[in-house]
């Protein structure tokens, strides 16, 4: 007799397929609670109305920007108490651990006055516009996309919280990729634009290739076009030393090298062999790359496992704090389930990481293998093919990937314009245009979310906005209200709930839910 086998996993397609339907039905449920908002006021013959029946309007502002300045607040404290207890594992004892001294003192662990301003930045951005979404509707007397493109515009100038220019223009640049991809699937989505290759499968890897040969173009080349804090991070990333950057940075350029400064740097290093340094060499040898050891690949190997070591608790960081900060009920539900979804994504991510700068240093060690010269661009070809380790990681995260890359590349190719006079240098012109690309991401949210990544979409309604995809829901009982009830029924079967109501009397949902606290 042929044995039962066991149900095939379902497919990824139809993984997929399921989660569209569920993303489609959560759409449809915002459109008919909004519509019975409309109606209902369209009948008593009052104003637009606010999506929050229970609270006055400033009391939504104010609460909304309480809430999200604790969530950003949270997140950014979190993930620099987890890094401290890395690295005190790491260097001491698990034991140093539990020492609030080391863990949590002011000397080692400087994230106050960043976590303030980061909570300042999203917080102020989300009360404001709350506040002038209400306002706007009184005094315009309708609800139209107008209202969320101003009112978006105004509150991005809650980006003075950050006091650094580099990370305002950073981070308009950011918006303005995402505004882009926005208004490129509006378009596509009604047949007015389509641009060519963007069907193709790696279209996104590709995207990333590039932005990252500008990148490691920049950082060996022209450094001072990149903020502080991301040249030291690939600095600390690389297995390359600062005065060697430098000296192949004058080679390529044909200026005269430091020998004095750079025969300091390789006095240090043990297994150098003295050779004589020429003030105008024509290229910079593998021995003076990578003077610890005299094998190509057996750098590039020790660079790739040294990156995993130092990253692996930066990506672990990111991936767990968030998540457990933002989705805490979902945390308190399945921990062990949280943890270890987060240690594989970061494992993977801080593979991927290594590899891209296993690949790199393979690339250099290639081209003074081959050729006897050294050139600017070989950096530029070395990120991009660097960059195709991307395929390590998983499809959903190339594209975001590389829209984070992208402003990075920008931001260099912004400043290498505007030092050689083909740009003006405008004051604060990365604030105009965080403000424009504000009002522009609020309007294809509240009026267009289908264009925007999933990934933003959730966030922006999560962690920026938090309550504006979470309107009351009104007293009538319409046609709309009958769906939606039916709807419910079919998502939460009656046995499900009947047995939740006798095994615990209070709902799941109620339980380690910040929005439930009040004031947040």
């Amino acid at each position: 007799m042929a044995s039962l086998s066991k149900p095939a996993p379902p497919s990824p397609d139809g993984v997929t397929a399921e989660r569209r339907l569920r993303e489609a039905e959560e759409r449809l449920r915002e459109a008919l609670e909004e519509l019975q908002l409309r109606q209902m006021r369209a009948a008593q013959g009052l104003d637009p109305p606010c999506h929050h029946a229970d609270d006055s309007c400033v009391a939504n502002a104010v609460g909304n920007l309480c809430q999200t300045f604790l969530l950003s607040y949270g997140v950014r404290a979190g993930i620099g108490i987890l890094l401290r207890a890395f690295k005190l594992a790491r260097g001491q004892s698990l034991r140093s651990i539990l020492d609030l001294k080391n863990l949590v003192s002011e000397k080692d662990l400087i994230v106050r006055e960043e976590a303030c301003r980061i909570g300042l930045l999203f917080g102020g951005f989300t009360g404001s516009y709350h506040a002038l979404r209400c306002l706007l509707r009184k005094l315009r007397k309708k609800e139209t996309p107008v209202n969320a493109m101003l009112a978006g515009s105004i509150a991005g100038f809650s980006v003075f919280a950050l006091d650094d220019r580099n990370q305002r223009r950073t981070l308009a640049l950011y918006l303005l990729a995402r505004l882009a991809q926005c208004a490129y699937n509006s378009a596509k989505s009604k047949n007015k634009f389509h641009l060519w290759g963007s069907h193709w499968r790696h279209g996104d890897s590709l995207l990333f290739s590039i932005a990252c040969a500008q990148v490691m173009y920049a950082f060996v080349m022209r450094p001072e076009s990149l903020p502080k804090s991301y040249q030291n991070f690939i600095q600390k990333t690389g297995p390359v030393a600062a005065p060697v950057y430098k000296a192949v940075r004058d080679c390529a350029r044909g200026l005269p090298i430091d020998v004095a400064q750079l025969s300091v740097y390789l006095s240090t290093k043990k297994g150098f062999q003295n050779i004589k340094l020429e003030e105008f060499p024509s290229i910079i040898p593998c021995s003076i790359i990578h003077p610890d050891t005299s094998s190509c690949v057996v750098n590039n190997a020790k660079a790739a496992s040294a990156t995993f070591r130092k990253t692996f608790p930066l990506y672990f960081s990111l991936t767990f704090v968030p998540f457990v900060v933002l989705h805490l009920q979902k945390f308190m539900d399945a921990p062990a389930h949280i943890c270890w979804n987060a240690l594989k994504n970061a494992v993977r991510s801080t593979t991927f990481l290594s590899a891209f700068v296993g690949i790199f240093q393979a690339v250099i060690c290639l081209h003074r293998k081959v050729f006897s010269k050294d050139h600017k661009l070989v950096f530029w070809i070395a990120g991009g093919i660097a960059a195709l380790s991307v395929l390590l990681e998983k499809k959903a995260r190339r594209g975001e990937l590389a829209l984070y890359v992208m402003p990075r590349a920008a931001d260099s190719m912004w400043y290498i314009l505007v030092n050689r006079h083909l740009l003006p240098d405008v004051k604060n012109a990365e604030v105009a245009l965080f403000c424009l690309c504000m009002g522009g991401i609020m309007y294809y949210l509240e009026h267009e979310p289908d264009t925007m990544a999933p990934f933003l979409r959730g966030l922006i309604r999560r962690f920026l906005a938090s309550r504006i995809s979470n309107p009351a829901p009104p007293s009538s009982r319409s046609a709309s209200y009958t769906y939606l009830q039916t709807l419910d029924a079919i998502k939460k079967p009656k046995s499900e709930e009947e047995d939740r109501e006798t095994n615990n009397s209070t709902p799941p949902s109620q339980q380690y839910d910040l929005e439930s606290i009040p004031g947040l």
